[in-house]
C-alpha cells in the first residue's frame, strides 16, 4: 500500500470537517513556537476522549494550543476541563488568543512555568495526561510523575514517539539528542507493570497508555 496516497486519502475526508493545524496556525501573530501535532493525531484524541470522557486532562507543552483546541471541542460535550503546561509566557499569550478565537477559553486553564516544577503543585487526580513538550528529555524525566498523577483507570498518551528511529537534518540536528530520551521513554512505558501501552504509527508516533 502506498503510504502517500493513504495518508492523501484519509486528510482528504476530514478535509471539510475538522480543524487542520494549517488553518490554525495561519491566523497565529508569532513566528517561534513549537509545531502542533499532526493532523490524525488531533482526531485521535478527540476520538479517545470522546470514548473515556475524561473530566480532568492535563497536557504537557501547550505550544500555541492546536492539540489543546481539539481536545477542548471534544472535552467540552462531556463538562470536562483542560490544564495546560506552557514554558514561554509569549507562546502562551498566543495560545489564549486562539482559545478565545476557537471559543474554548473557559474549559482551559493554561499554567507558565517549568512543568516539572508545575506538576508538584497539582491534585494527583487526573483521568488523562497528553505529552507533547519541545523538550523531548522531559519524557523519561518525568515517568514516575505521570503515575502519580493519574487515576487507575486513566490514560497517558505521547505524542513523537518514534523520534528513535529518526534522523533528523542538520537544520533540525537539535533533535537529534533528544532520541535516547525517547528511547529510554518508550521502553520504560513498555515494560512498566503500571500500564497496559501500545505505540501507533500516527503522526510522528502515538503512545497510548492506560493505567493499571
Amino acid at each position: 500500500m502506498d503510504y502517500q496516497k493513504t495518508q492523501a486519502y484519509i486528510e482528504g475526508l476530514y478535509a471539510q470537517s475538522k480543524l487542520t493545524r494549517k488553518q490554525y496556525s495561519e491566523r497565529t501573530d508569532i513566528d517561534n513556537y513549537g509545531q502542533g501535532v499532526d493532523d490524525d493525531v488531533a482526531r485521535m484524541l478527540q476520538v479517545l476522549i470522546l470514548a473515556a470522557k475524561p473530566q480532568k486532562v492535563l497536557e504537557i507543552g501547550t505550544s500555541i494550543g492546536f492539540s489543546t483546541t481539539m481536545m477542548a471541542k471534544a472535552v467540552k460535550c462531556h463538562g470536562g476541563k483542560i490544564i495546560t503546561i506552557e514554558l514561554d509566557e509569549e507562546v502562551a499569550k498566543q495560545a489564549e488568543i486562539n482559545f478565545k478565537r476557537q471559543g474554548v477559553e473557559e474549559i482551559i486553564h493554561i499554567i507558565v512555568g517549568d512543568a516539572r516544577e508545575v506538576v508538584t503543585e497539582l491534585a494527583k487526580d487526573f483521568d488523562l495526561i497528553f505529552q507533547d513538550v519541545g523538550d523531548k528529555t522531559l519524557y523519561a524525566g518525568m515517568f514516575d510523575s505521570y503515575i502519580s498523577l493519574l487515576k487507575t483507570g486513566g490514560m497517558l498518551i505521547a505524542e513523537d514517539s518514534l523520534f528513535p528511529l529518526f534522523e533528523f537534518s542538520s537544520e533540525h540536528s537539535y533533535l537529534n539528542s533528544m532520541r535516547e530520551s525517547l528511547d529510554i521513554f518508550n521502553k520504560k512505558l513498555a515494560k512498566s507493570p503500571c500500564f497496559e501501552s501500545t505505540l501507533l504509527p500516527i503522526g510522528d508516533g502515538l503512545t497510548i497508555a492506560v493505567k493499571k
